[in-house]
């Protein structure tokens, strides 16, 4: 019996003592900071639970694909041919490709993938870069399943580990800057973003930690910063010494023009940003058609080319030449299209989602040979799950998995846990977020 099906039994076996135990863990839910966009984050009565074998395999992962995509924006950086592939504007080039205060290519990232438990088979979904978050959720979501009366029964027979995910990010990124040259024992850190976009929740706990390690931290809306005297200024009227990017780069470079004083303090290395402007090599969606391509094939070894062949979907360009070559208009069930360059699953529509073909169709047309990917559509792992904090009255019921690696200056840290009741796992179709563990 895996670790699941022994926390059914428990429920089965205890009722009524489940539904009082899941109305308690809502109520504390609801008073906790687990909210997205003002909403309160939705979660299910059993945790996600992985083996200490799972952990090893996810450490492999993250090994692995960080040192594929280290190499490939290295090779973007030296190789003008290369950068050809992805066809980023000269404005964004001009930002990447200005001399980096640091070595590391991308300080933190969230690699999504679909991994099964039952096999450790795995395909990958997608790689967040500067605006990866869930580390409040999953903080919240495990501080809460921890007052669970019946966590606390399957506990007693189980050594259980959850991952610390803000005071591990501040010591990567303190080693980051102190590798800069501009390392400054009370430095003043800006966390910058949209703040009408942001996860100001998260934020506080960065600010917290940043302030524990004895930074200064302020959070700014991207748009207040202004520059003086060669120094990138925060609306507190102090100068920034080092900066938490969160503020994706779709947006900075929708916004360039409103936000001048920022860009030109990055352009000019005024501030330690981190993460930097080649992050964006790694987060743009085109990188899983590059991959597959015989320039990076060239760049990599053997063993790397084999990863990249069994766990990275396959994906093109959305043309009119592709929909014909794949004819993807008949097989829609076996593809998902998506925009190359977006977050938070905006724009993203599968086939299967599709209500008829012509709703498919329309949707692949009006798309095409615009910035949009074809990519093949992986049918993510299901797990048994109840609803009890929302209803009492709850069955169990099979829930599509998706798997988010959290990897801090190339190591991996820690885990995050998402489900949903359809193929498609993300915020528009009412995804759902777990507390993740690891069970021995």
């Amino acid at each position: 019996m895996n670790c699941s099906d022994e926390y059914k039994t428990l429920i089965c076996k205890a009722p009524e003592l489940s539904k009082k135990d899941a109305a308690a863990m809502r109520a504390a839910l609801e008073g906790s900071t687990a909210h997205y966009h003002g909403n309160t984050v939705h979660t299910l009565y059993i945790p996600q639970m992985y083996t200490k074998k799972d952990y090893n395999n996810f450490k492999k992962i993250a090994d692995t694909i960080y040192a594929i995509l280290d190499r490939i924006i290295k090779e973007y950086t030296e190789n003008p041919e290369y950068r050809q592939l992805f066809g980023f504007d000269e404005r964004l080039n001009e930002l990447i490709l200005r001399p980096s205060l640091y070595e590391c290519s991308i300080p933190v990232t969230r690699i999504d993938l679909f991994y099964n438990r039952e096999t450790g088979g795995y395909k990958f979904c997608e790689f967040n870069t500067d605006g990866s978050s869930g580390m409040n959720e999953d903080r919240e979501l495990n501080n809460i399943f921890r007052t669970s009366e019946l966590f606390g029964k399957f506990c007693e027979s189980h050594q259980i580990t959850d991952f610390e995910l803000f005071d591990s990010f501040t010591e990567e990124f303190t080693k980051i800057y102190k590798s800069s040259g501009r390392y400054k024992e009370n430095a003043h850190i800006a966390i910058a973003d949209f703040m009408s976009s942001a996860s100001v929740e998260e934020f506080e706990e960065f600010k917290k930690s940043f302030e524990r390690h004895g930074y200064s931290c302020e959070i700014c809306d991207i748009y207040s910063f202004r520059r003086e005297d060669g120094r990138l200024i925060a609306p507190s009227g102090r100068a920034v010494d080092a900066v938490y990017r969160r503020a994706v780069t779709c947006d900075i470079l929708s916004g360039y023009d409103e936000i001048l004083p920022f860009i030109e303090a990055a352009k000019n290395n005024e501030v330690v940003l981190i993460g930097d402007f080649k992050t964006q090599i790694a987060h743009n969606k085109l990188i899983f058609e590059i991959m597959h391509h015989d320039m990076t094939k060239r760049i990599l070894s053997d063993e790397e080319n084999s990863f990249i062949q069994e766990h990275i979907p396959k994906t093109y360009k959305l043309t009119a030449e592709n929909i014909k070559k794949y004819d993807i208009e008949k097989n829609r069930c076996g593809w998902i299209v998506k925009p190359a360059d977006s977050y938070a699953s905006k724009g993203v529509f599968a086939g299967i989602e599709a209500k008829t073909d012509e709703e498919w169709i329309g949707f692949i047309k009006k798309h095409s040979d615009t910035d949009y990917l074809m990519q093949e559509y992986i049918h993510p792992y299901e797990t048994e799950n109840i609803d009890l904090l929302w209803d009492e009255n709850a069955g169990f019921a099979k829930y599509s998995n998706i798997t988010g690696l959290f990897i801090y200056n190339g190591r991996l840290c820690g885990l995050y846990s998402r489900v949903s009741k359809t193929g498609i796992i993300s915020t528009q179709y009412s995804e759902i977020t777990l507390p993740t563990i690891v069970v021995d």
